[in-house]
C-alpha cells in the first residue's frame, strides 16, 4: 500500500491528467446507474425514484410474458449477428487491400471516399436510402429497365436486415478500417522483402505476414462487436421503420423508446433497456472466454 501511495505521488502528473476523463466517466456512465431502480418500482414522476412503490421483479415478468417478447428478442438477435457476420471481415479486407496499394496519391484518394461516409449523419443516410430504393428511385428504375417489376423495398419486411446492415457497412467499414491500417504499418519491410525473395505471392504474404500481424486487434474488435451484439443503433432502425416492415424492424431499442417516452412508461422500458444490458454483459464474458481457449488465453 505504502508503495502505491509513494508511486502515486512521485506520479502524481499522470493521475491529474487522467482526472478529467474519469470524472466524465463517473459523471455519465456510473451516476445514471442509480436510474435503474425504476426497473423495479411501480414509477411515477410525482413521487420519485423512492417515493414509488417497490414491485420487485413484475416489470421483468411482464415483458417476458408479453406475446411480442420472443419476436422482438429474435429481430435484435437476428439483425445484430447477421451484421456481425457479414460486417467485421469488411474493415479488415478494406484495410489488407488499401494497405497493399504503392501510390500515395491514390491511396489518399481513395482512403478519402472510404472514411467520408462516416461523417455524413444518419438521418442524411436513411434519406439517401429511402430515394435510392423508392418505387421510382435508381434501384427500382435499374429493375425495371431490364425488364424486372418495381420492388417496395421499405415497405417489405424481408429487405429491411439487408437494407440496414448494407447501408451499415457502406457507412462505418471505412472508417474501421483505421484501426487494422495503423497495424498494417508497423509490418517490418524486411519480412516482406524476405518473402518475396522466398517466392511468397500477395496471397501467401497476407496470410502469413499481414493477417498475423493485425491478429490481436481483430481478436479484441471481435470480443467486443459480439459483447455488444444486443447494442443495435436505435437511431437508424428507427428511421428505417415503416408501417409495413415491423414484424422484422421492431427491435428492443426501438420497443424501449416507444414504450418509454412515446407512452410515458418508464419502469417497464427501464425494466427491458437492463434486460437488453445483462444480456450484453453475459455475451462479452462468454464470447471472451470462448476466445481465451481458442486463442492460446488471448483475450480481453
Amino acid at each position: 500500500m505504502s508503495r502505491n501511495l509513494k508511486y502515486m505521488k512521485t506520479n502524481y502528473q499522470l493521475y491529474l491528467l487522467v482526472l478529467p476523463a474519469l470524472i466524465l466517466l463517473i459523471v455519465f456512465k456510473y451516476v445514471p446507474m442509480y436510474g435503474a431502480i425504476i426497473a423495479f418500482k411501480d414509477f411515477n414522476p410525482l413521487q420519485g425514484i423512492m417515493g414509488s412503490p417497490w414491485i420487485g421483479w413484475k416489470n421483468f415478468e411482464k415483458f417476458m410474458s408479453t406475446p411480442d417478447f420472443m419476436d422482438l428478442l429474435k429481430n435484435t438477435l437476428k439483425l445484430s449477428a447477421f451484421g456481425l457476420i457479414f460486417g467485421f471481415p469488411v474493415p479488415i479486407i478494406l484495410a489488407l487491400m488499401i494497405h497493399r496499394i504503392k501510390r500515395v496519391s491514390i491511396k489518399k484518394n481513395i482512403q478519402l471516399v472510404l472514411y467520408a461516409p462516416n461523417f455524413i449523419s444518419v438521418v442524411v443516410v436513411v434519406g439517401i436510402v429511402f430515394i435510392f430504393l423508392s418505387p421510382v428511385g435508381p434501384v427500382n428504375r435499374f429493375i425495371t429497365f431490364l425488364g424486372g417489376d418495381s420492388i417496395s423495398f421499405m415497405t417489405e419486411p424481408s429487405y429491411f436486415r439487408s437494407i440496414y446492415i448494407i447501408s451499415d457497412i457502406w457507412q462505418f467499414a471505412g472508417w474501421a478500417s483505421i484501426v487494422y491500417l495503423a497495424a498494417l504499418s508497423n509490418v517490418s519491410q524486411d519480412l516482406i522483402d524476405a518473402a518475396k525473395i522466398d517466392g511468397a505471392n500477395i496471397l501467401k504474404q497476407i496470410r502469413h505476414i499481414d493477417l498475423p500481424s493485425i491478429k490481436p486487434i481483430m481478436v479484441i474488435q471481435f470480443i467486443l462487436a459480439a459483447g455488444n451484439i444486443m447494442s443495435l443503433g436505435f437511431e437508424k432502425a428507427y428511421l428505417l421503420q415503416t408501417s409495413m416492415n415491423l414484424p422484422t424492424s421492431e427491435i428492443l431499442p426501438t420497443y424501449v423508446y416507444k414504450i418509454g417516452l412515446q407512452m410515458g412508461d418508464y419502469g417497464y422500458s427501464t425494466a427491458i433497456g437492463l434486460f437488453n444490458a445483462v444480456i450484453n454483459v453475459i455475451l462479452l464474458i462468454s464470447v471472451n472466454q470462448i476466445v481465451k481457449r481458442l486463442n492460446e488465453g488471448e483475450g480481453i
